[in-house]
């Protein structure tokens, strides 16, 4: 007799034939099956159908400020979409740690910085999407991006967007914010070089610019 407790299957015990009767009513199972799904293809409207057999969705994303079409999987992330399937490319986000540790791909959504390598490009769908991009170009630079160049906060660079995104966020929902506070609200993006610092004075210095009237842009 087996013992119950062995994983291992009883030598012993029989195996049931497969006989022709089985086999018909096994194939006739799977026609079955296979003509509910066709038939579920064959009822879905025209325009969905591309998207049930490819296993794409299309999407339409307001980023900064203007609206995207986006064709990807429903598991897509927003890093992903923003860098690899809007155009023109979206790069300023970076995909670093890629499990919401880092804070590289930090962009704003409605307002609040959130990780797009942990959020899906669906879930943002009539949502404003903001990257590091909408803040300012390289000729047209908001207070925040001088800030951090004028400090020299930055390194190797592949943090700096998620600062800059987070800094915006910061001084947003707390203008008079203290050093701690600062440290606070950035506690979730990561310098692996080391520069926080001069992060921390660039933040400082984009404050004072705005107590003495400077322009958020």
């Amino acid at each position: 007799m087996a013992d119950p407790q062995d994983p291992r299957p009883d030598k012993d015990a029989k195996v049931p034939a497969l006989s022709r009767r089985s086999f018909l009513k096994g194939a006739g199972g799977v026609a079955a099956a296979t003509g509910v799904l066709q038939g579920a293809v064959q009822a879905t409207p025209q325009e969905g159908r591309a998207a049930t057999l490819s296993g794409t969705v299309e999407l339409e994303l307001t980023i900064n400020g203007q609206a995207k079409k986006v064709t990807c999987e429903p598991r897509t992330t927003l890093l992903s979409a923003l860098r690899d399937r809007v155009e023109p490319a979206l790069t300023g986000a970076k995909p670093v740690c890629d499990m919401g540790s880092c804070g590289a791909c930090t962009v704003m959504v409605d307002g609040k910085p959130t990780y797009s390598c942990l959020t899906l490009a669906v879930q943002c769908k009539g949502k404003e999407v903001t990257t590091v991009e909408g803040f300012g170009t390289p000729e047209n630079m908001s207070d925040v991006q001088e800030a951090f160049c004028a400090k020299d906060g930055m390194m190797c660079g592949f943090c700096t967007p998620g600062f800059v995104v987070a800094t915006h966020a910061c001084l947003d929902r707390n203008p008079d914010a203290d050093l701690d506070e600062i440290k606070f609200e950035l506690s979730g993006n990561l310098c692996r070089c080391g520069t926080y610092p001069h992060v921390f004075d660039a933040v400082q210095a984009a404050q004072a610019a705005r107590k003495a009237g400077g322009q958020d842009r």
